[in-house]
């Protein structure tokens, strides 16, 4: 039996992930990149061994309670990706370029990116799109900031699409899905997200390119999966998407211990004598007996 501990075990002694160590994994042991939007999301996702963390834009619907990922901007993303990258993790960092902050030129996305690292240290940037960001890919790649790709189901484009759709369900909008990561993977991205997509065109486009895939709901023959911590964890106070698997549910353990406080609270049992602060020498009864209303100074 080998005393060797697994590199995805807790606690394991693990080399920090960079871009070229996930590009480097394709087609062997899978990739994980598990969402993080706070310090402590980022030590658990760490301490558990994932490969990536992601700072998504899914922290407007998960943390911040708006409807769409289009409404969180660009210092949201800074502020909570700064938030993580405090927790130093060994895993790799990428942090979601939010709407519209990418879209108007390569030298406005470079500037917004390059906050990101700056700012919120980031070690890599996601963006939506397909042949339409190639532009914006080249100008990143360029200045040396890793570019994670990002196809198929694209929240940010909810109101374009019609809603949160399956994408690449017909023949030709799949070859034009596979047209878009050849384009990405040409432009220079290090791994690309498939999102929302069938199982069987997920493996197509796997098998096409050089770089791995990243799967959300996209079947199990990708280099790697993500999922969003609080769906994972059960703390998510919405729908869950089919593909979510949850392997927890916090949100009922959580409620029953905050109930278990009040009930403790209302009956005295909480705080006890064990929870509670106690004085060295003989004020503590003198202080106790003094009566209501004096001004006398303690201790005279």
């Amino acid at each position: 039996m080998s005393n060797t501990t697994p590199t995805h075990a807790p606690g394991a002694i693990r080399k920090k992930v960079t871009a070229p160590g996930v590009r480097a994994r394709k087609g062997r042991e899978p990739l994980t990149m598990l969402t993080a939007y706070d310090f402590p999301g980022g030590k658990l996702a760490d301490q558990a061994g994932v490969d990536v963390i992601l700072v998504g834009d899914s922290v407007a619907n998960v943390v911040l309670g708006y409807e769409t990922t289009n409404q969180v901007a660009l210092d949201d993303m800074i502020h909570h990706t700064a938030a993580v990258a405090r927790a130093r993790p060994r895993a790799l960092l990428v942090a979601d370029m939010p709407w519209m902050t990418f879209h108007v030129s390569p030298q406005e996305t470079l500037r917004n990116a390059a906050r990101l690292v700056r700012e919120g240290g980031a070690e890599a940037v996601k963006l939506e799109g397909g042949k339409s960001r190639v532009e914006m890919i080249r100008k990143l790649v360029t200045a040396e900031i890793p570019v994670m790709g990002h196809i198929g189901l694209t929240p940010q484009s909810v109101h374009a699409a019609g809603g949160y759709k399956v994408q690449g369900r017909r023949l030709e909008d799949a070859r034009r899905m596979i047209d878009d990561a050849l384009a990405l993977e040409e432009a220079g991205v290090f791994a690309l997200v498939l999102e929302g997509v069938p199982a069987p065109l997920a493996q197509a486009i796997t098998r096409r390119l050089s770089i791995p895939t990243i799967g959300i709901g996209a079947g199990p023959d990708t280099d790697g999966q993500v999922l969003v911590m609080h769906d994972m964890l059960g703390l998510n106070f919405g729908h869950y998407p089919k593909f979510v698997r949850r392997y927890a549910d916090l949100s009922r353990e959580a409620v029953a211990a905050i109930d278990q406080w009040i009930r403790d609270v209302h009956r005295g049992g909480f705080p006890s004598e064990e929870e509670s602060y106690h004085m060295i020498d003989a004020a503590a009864l003198e202080l106790i007996e003094e009566p209501a209303g004096t001004d006398r100074a303690i201790g005279h």
